[in-house]
């Protein structure tokens, strides 16, 4: 345990890159966001601030640029968890729980592995960093990386090309190129972010040297055709922080990429090309360079009373491993949205009910209706679903649905007014699945709650809202 009482957190500034460095360089950690150079360019959005905790630096920043605190796994020799409890206490003076980002697989282990036991975890597959190793970026071998070698070729036999390195004289190209980038995407989403993204792009320019970034430019006669920088993480591995290429040439990544890949210096064997956001066109052209590994970025979120009962009543019920519940407590969990009956202090039943809309319009999806072993058989289920019911109506719910598991629920439902065997399918964050296992058996009983509701042949579920644990 930390005997810390206060930790004396401060702005990230140029000045600290040694001392924060002295950290990361030697760590092994290859997550894009330890890199000092991304720390520094995006402290501003992040309002980012740095530690050292009992031997450990520790980066605290604001998640999305919004409310909430996170603290990235803290960085240091041995066990880290000796100072969670510090990190609890600075996130509980904050008024927040203890929210840790980006953790390792490795870190998270490691909390597993100790006295964790109140922490929820969860991986979002969107944030994993992509891993290469440097000498297949700069040679492309085999056949697997063939139709690499082909869009060079033909970027090759079509423009007369040449690469530059990235120096101060080309920044202002560099930024034009990102603009024009920037506007051809207007209108697709992730606005904000692409806005966030060009302002630590002038971060990064206004202190190139200083950061010891490093980058290239692909011109085609006279013209700035692609450009791409980044900088150090540890010792073996560089981040490549941005890239942009005008699409109108074609094979134009491809040649970037390589020819900065040959100009690295050799003590980096693994280049980061950070993460695809989701975005499917995105994923598809990082995977077909063909990682090396994923760099899972896990978060750990330290649960409240109420949430660990919940986790608690819910195994007990339905016997889903800690990962599965913990990606509900995470991503789905509301306390405004679930009914209980506490007895004694103890949590004896509940249920979720959970905003969708589907075909039905506002649709209410009952959810994870459970009752501790030894309290079933006592009406605890049917007052929570009268409740579910009765707010349902008064919240202008136009339906509500449930699954029930086997044909004894069925009939117990059939007694609220739940009718019908409708197949679901649900859309949700990262594929949460809201079903049984198996969507053969996702057929929903339905109870309609205004008389315009017609019951159609299937029914697309998507989530209505997700909130943070702490909304």
């Amino acid at each position: 345990m930390s005997s810390i009482d206060s930790i004396p957190f401060k702005p990230i500034e140029l000045a600290d890159k040694p001392i924060i460095e002295s950290f990361t360089l030697r760590s092994d950690c290859r997550n894009c966001d330890m890199s000092f150079g991304n720390i520094f360019c995006w402290r501003e959005h992040y309002r980012s601030a740095w530690a050292v905790v009992d031997g450990f630096l520790v980066i605290r920043f604001r998640i999305g640029g919004g409310g909430r605190l996170g603290y990235m796994q803290p960085l240091g020799e041995g066990d880290f968890t000796r100072i969670l409890p510090a990190l609890a206490a600075d996130a509980h003076r904050n008024g927040q729980r203890l929210r840790l980002i980006g953790l390792s697989d490795a870190g998270c282990e490691t909390m597993r592995g100790g006295d964790c036991s109140e922490f929820a975890f969860d991986a979002d597959r969107s944030l994993a960093d992509y891993i290469y190793l440097a000498e297949e970026l700069r040679t492309l071998p085999g056949r697997r990386f063939q139709p690499k070698r082909n869009h060079i070729n033909r970027f090759t036999s079509e423009y007369d090309y040449r690469y530059e390195p990235l120096v101060r004289e080309r920044f202002a190209e560099c930024m034009r190129l990102e603009a024009d980038w920037r506007q051809a995407r207007a209108g697709q989403g992730h606005t904000a972010e692409m806005g966030a993204e060009q302002r630590a792009m002038q971060q990064a320019f206004d202190h190139f040297e200083e950061l010891d970034m490093s980058g290239g430019c692909l011109y085609v006669g006279d013209r700035l055709v692609a450009f791409t920088y980044g900088s150090p993480i540890n010792g073996d591995t560089f981040d490549c922080h941005v890239e942009k290429a005008d699409t109108a040439y074609d094979g134009a990544f491809t040649m970037i990429n390589r020819l900065f890949a040959e100009q690295l210096p050799a003590r980096f064997r693994y280049v980061n090309r950070e993460e695809d956001m989701g975005l499917e066109g995105l994923r598809r052209s990082k995977r077909s360079y063909h990682p090396v590994l994923l760099w899972n970025k896990c978060t750990a979120i330290h649960l409240h009373a109420d949430e660990r009962a919940c986790k608690a009543l819910w195994q007990e019920a339905f016997g889903d491993d800690d990962r599965f519940v913990d990606r509900f407590l995470i991503r789905y969990f509301d306390r405004r949205n679930m009914l209980s009956v506490t007895e004694q202090g103890r949590l004896s039943a509940m249920l979720h009910l959970l905003p969708f809309r589907s075909e039905l319009g506002r649709t209410g999806y009952i959810y994870g209706v459970a009752t501790a072993a030894d309290r079933r058989r006592c009406g605890l289920a049917t007052r929570l679903m009268h409740e579910a019911i009765d707010r349902a109506r008064t919240e202008g719910y136009d339906a509500l649905m449930l699954i029930p598991a086997d044909e004894e629920l069925r009939r117990f439902y059939a007694r609220f007014g739940f009718r019908g065997a409708c197949p679901v399918r649900f859309t949700s964050a990262a594929d949460f699945d809201f079903g049984t296992g198996s969507p053969e058996t996702d057929l929903a009983a339905i109870l309609p709650l205004n008389e315009e509701v017609s019951l159609p042949a299937t029914l697309n579920c998507r989530f209505g809202r997700q909130l943070s644990p702490d909304e």
